[in-house]
């Protein structure tokens, strides 16, 4: 048979043909890989010196899935239906073909990997791989038989949440499920492989026996079926709420599993297409899109970024302890600075408390966070000691004399090309530089708290932050598992001024007498983690109302502080650090503060305003116009001008619902037209604030969108 592919090579030996799949980076499942593999199985199928197959990957991929980029411009499920009979095809002939398929698992077997693997007819998997089907996080089902596989391999209780939920297992998982049937080390997989083919030519093994459609040992019976149904039907409904794919990959188990699978494969390729033509599917695969090329600028395009191996990290807080995590899980050598010894032992204290999910989760043992920290991290009092560092990250008093103060000194001890990083979440970082010599060195590095958690990470350009200081910052940012969001120096950046934005309405909405409970409702039946209240409480009021000092300040009369939020803020609750603010936590349950309550209807009373009903569609709609116009703004002052980070800031920074798209995503989808119309209403009604953007009239007059597609 042919043996060289373009995306396929073949070895035969002893009658076994290795197919060694490699189509980089990640196996991805395009037309001319999808073209090869038809081609070379016809080959095999007709060559009588082939007597078993064996299927294996390169690197650390056996199989990631399809290319998502070919779907996501379809808008009626008629363009899916000729690409999926075909897959399904091909599939069902290898699966009732003739000679026996081994799939030899050695890296990721995901989506329609994980469909292939299934109908092999063996599979040996390499140790820690991992297998799923992981659709839902892009708003899809399996379309290639996943829903009606691999119940019969694992069961229906293991496949709906395997499904449902998306996240993969590792190989041993798979193993004890029935999923693969060996596992073994990476240098032995293909050998298991070979073995067990020969195992089908001596007889040992029955292809007839070993088809997963013929498998119904695993299927369970009708009562218990609709007993898992029906329990999973209800943690969806509680924990999928906006979101289609888990519904329908229910809906695809609920009516099908049935002995014949013809008909069931035909249904789960239907309701695939239902998934594929949603606005949720287009936004999850825009949002993994621009996940994949976040922090690829044109400006950086062509630099090569400095190599970072040793990072000084000032401060050990909780910012700093955070960020130590990452960079020891980095494989950085990190060097922990701080005031004196006592801020230290906290600090090496706080970074071992950043450790202890992973250890009650038997992910770390004890002795491997001792071996980290001796092997990776050193801790000084002394800046002199930072000498040979690669980048600094400072995370230190917000006060700009203090920053100042250390940036000056370490400008006299580093060497020329160190990276100065601050991670000042409010503090003007073109003004911190001005202290240097060299202030092109100066970037920004907002982390989110909890930093050894929270995917966002703000790159943040000062006005003399130089091309290679970007690029060497962005790769340090993937080097951590970050998404780097490139914006520049202005009050707030970008995320925490778009969600004051985005919540900013909340006050004038109470001051007009809306119930507070019925605007932290809107926000979070919207899709948002919490309500305005509950965020204020958890960031400390004091803190918001100091952030909204600073944008009067600096951004002028549309910025100034609405009177009644003056007035909570006078009642010294600052929220949950103080025990109450607009919530009382003294209880078992958070309950409305009686002093800010107070403080609400002497202000109704006051200015004549009786309480009004507004409805849930309202509170969102008033919400979220105030919230586009602070994005509109922003990219007026140039801030940021890519909709897409600016919406994965907001996704990955705020937990504005994914499923929405991001707040301009949502602004296109809404109109730009009426978003105007409302903030024109809103502007009579509650003042300067809500003056809609010159942006936004101008794209409303041109009939634009923020995305150009």
């Amino acid at each position: 048979m042919k043996t060289d592919f373009k995306t396929i090579t073949v070895e035969l030996t002893d009658g076994v043909a290795v197919f060694t799949m490699n189509n980089p980076p990640v196996n991805q499942l395009s037309p001319q890989f999808r073209s090869d593999l038809a081609e070379a199985f016809t080959e095999a199928y007709g060559d009588d010196a082939v007597e078993a197959m064996v299927l294996t990957g390169t690197g650390k991929n056996f199989i990631a899935g399809a290319d998502i980029t070919e779907i996501k411009d379809i808008k009626k499920k008629e363009e899916l239906a000729s690409g999926l009979k075909q897959g399904l095809q091909f599939l069902n002939s290898v699966e009732t073909g003739p000679k026996p398929v081994i799939a030899a698992i050695n890296g990721n077997c995901l989506r329609g990997g994980l469909e292939l693997a299934m109908v092999c007819h063996y599979r040996v998997a390499a140790e820690d791989v991992n297998l799923g089907q992981p659709e839902v996080q892009i708003g899809l089902i399996p379309g290639a038989g996943g829903t009606q596989r691999l119940p019969r391999l694992i069961g229906l209780r293991y496949a709906l949440e395997m499904i449902t939920i998306g996240k993969p297992i590792k190989s041993n998982i798979a193993h004890q499920r029935g999923l693969v049937d060996e596992v073994v080390a990476p240098e032995k997989l293909v050998d298991a492989a070979v073995k067990a083919a020969k195992r089908f030519i001596s007889g040992k093994l029955n292809i007839k026996l070993r088809t997963t459609r013929y498998r119904y040992d695993r299927l369970p019976s009708a009562a218990e079926k609709k007993g898992l149904i029906d329990i999973t039907k209800m943690m969806a409904a509680s924990q999928a709420k906006g979101y289609i794919a888990p519904f329908k990959a229910i809906e695809a188990m609920e009516k099908g599993l049935n002995y014949d699978i013809e008909p069931d494969l035909d249904l789960e390729a239907d309701l695939f297409g239902d998934c594929a033509v949603s606005d949720v599917a287009k936004n999850l695969i825009a949002i993994f899109l621009n996940t994949r090329s976040a922090g690829r600028l044109a400006r950086i395009e062509g630099i090569e970024p400095a190599k970072i191996k040793k990072v000084a990290m000032l401060g050990g807080g909780v910012m700093g302890s955070g960020i130590v995590n990452l960079l020891l899980n980095g494989g950085f050598e990190a060097v922990l600075w701080d005031i004196n010894q006592a801020a230290i032992e906290k600090g090496v204290g706080s970074v071992r408390k950043t450790y202890d999910y992973p250890i009650k989760k038997k992910k770390m043992k004890p002795a491997d966070l001792d071996n980290l920290l001796e092997n990776q991290l050193t801790t000084t009092t002394a800046l002199e000691d930072l000498k040979d560092v690669d980048l600094v990250i400072e995370a230190v008093l917000e006060d700009m004399q203090v920053k100042q103060d250390i940036w000056k000194k370490l400008e006299g001890i580093c060497q020329a090309d160190v990276i100065f990083a601050t991670n000042t979440s409010a503090l003007p970082i073109t003004e911190m530089a001005s202290v240097l010599q060299d202030p092109s060195r100066m970037i920004g590095l907002h982390f989110f708290n909890p930093a050894h958690r929270m995917q966002l990470l703000e790159v943040i350009c000062a006005q003399k932050t130089s091309d290679q200081t970007l690029a060497s910052s962005v790769t340090f940012a993937r080097a951590i598992k970050k998404i780097p969001i490139v914006v520049n120096d202005g009050p707030g950046f970008y995320v925490s001024r778009q969600l004051g934005g985005l919540f900013g309405g909340a006050i004038f909405l109470t001051a007009d007498g809306v119930n507070g409970a019925a605007i932290e409702q809107a926000m979070v039946d919207f899709g948002m983690p919490m309500g305005p209240a509950t965020l204020f409480d958890l960031t400390g009021i004091d803190i918001g109302y100091h952030v909204a000092k600073t944008y009067e300040k600096r951004l002028g009369e549309r910025y100034k502080i609405h009177p009644l939020f003056e007035r909570i803020y006078q009642t010294g609750c600052y929220g949950r650090k103080t025990g109450a603010g607009y919530f009382d936590y003294s209880g078992d349950k958070p309950v409305p503060n009686p002093k800010v309550v107070e403080v609400v209807q002497n202000y109704l009373k006051e200015n004549k305003v009786s309480p009004k009903e507004m409805s849930k569609e309202d509170i969102i709609d008033s919400m979220l116009a105030l919230g586009i116009n602070e994005a509109a703004l922003m990219i007026e002052e140039g801030i940021c001008d890519r909709p897409q980070d600016m919406d994965l800031a907001m996704i990955y920074g705020t937990g504005f619902p994914p499923y929405r798209g991001g707040i301009l995503r949502y602004a296109d989808k809404w109109g730009l037209k009426n978003v105007y119309q409302k903030l024109v209403e809103l502007e009579k009604q509650y003042g300067h604030r809500f003056k809609p953007a010159d942006l936004v009239k101008q794209m409303t007059k041109k009939g634009k969108t923020f995305y150009q597609e």
